[in-house]
């Protein structure tokens, strides 16, 4: 598929979404809700869980199924009472040590005046200032769309990986091509300028793995992250701090 296609798949209607992720892979999920400071946003899941004997927070980005589901999570775009809500929880793992795990599918945040009046902008930057120096391992996994800062507010992460179908980039291909060539049409000429699929980003060094679409994908994705979060558990914090600096500090 060139990049427009990995777009158009990466927003399909069928696709697998975050409580799919969260159902599959996880077991006795108890989802806790609201940022104590508004109210709650149903377009950002967030809750504890076990992966197998580990317990962990887990945050999904969550796009809804059919026409009334989709209107009440607002499509995955979250407000800001949804980054709070998720920081709050971050924050809980972290006095707790429980390592988290986010899934991202969203194709930004809410861009609503309400929005913007309550602190859009200012609730993801604290996300990101604050998940730089949580204390705990943090494993973020685009499963869909990964648009702008919408999903970079749950993203920043001592691993990140993509699903093969999808995409991470800041803006959309149609709004790129609105801005750039008057014409959103152009929208696959601007998907293929912006490198935004998996592939992309690994040899840019913005993730750690790619996840192949296959049969038994949540079987394998819930080993991997078994892996991965017993191997980030063994550092110290000063460590996986580090190296979690280190990590964006080099991308350019």
């Amino acid at each position: 598929m060139n990049p427009y296609e990995k777009v158009l798949a990466a927003r399909k209607p069928a696709r697998s979404t975050g409580m799919d992720f969260i159902k599959a892979i996880f077991d006795e999920f108890i989802e806790l809700h609201g940022d104590r400071r508004f109210s709650d946003d149903s377009a950002m899941v967030t809750g504890i869980a076990r992966l197998n004997d580990i317990a962990v927070t887990v945050i999904a980005q969550e796009k809804g199924r059919d026409v009334k589901d989709k209107d009440y999570r607002n499509f995955g775009s979250s407000h800001p009472e949804g980054y709070r809500k998720a920081l709050r929880q971050m924050k809980l793992a972290e006095k707790f040590q429980r390592p988290i795990i986010c899934f991202v599918d969203t194709s930004g945040a809410y861009c609503g005046i309400g929005a913007e009046e309550r602190g859009q902008g200012q609730a993801i930057a604290e996300n990101l200032a604050e998940m730089s120096s949580l204390k705990t391992p943090i494993v973020s996994v685009l499963i869909g769309e990964g648009g702008s800062g919408g999903a970079l507010g749950i993203a920043l992460a001592d691993e990140v990986w993509m699903l093969e179908n999808s995409v991470y980039s800041v803006i959309s291909p149609e709004g790129c091509a609105s801005i750039l060539w008057k014409d959103s049409k152009k929208a696959e000429l601007a998907a293929e300028s912006l490198k935004l699929t998996a592939k992309d980003l690994l040899s840019f060094g913005v993730i750690e793995k790619i996840i192949p679409e296959e049969e038994g994908l949540f079987g394998g994705l819930k080993n991997d992250l078994i892996e991965v979060i017993k191997k980030l558990q063994k550092l110290s914090d000063k460590k996986l701090l580090e190296n979690r600096y280190q990590k964006f500090r080099k991308i350019k």
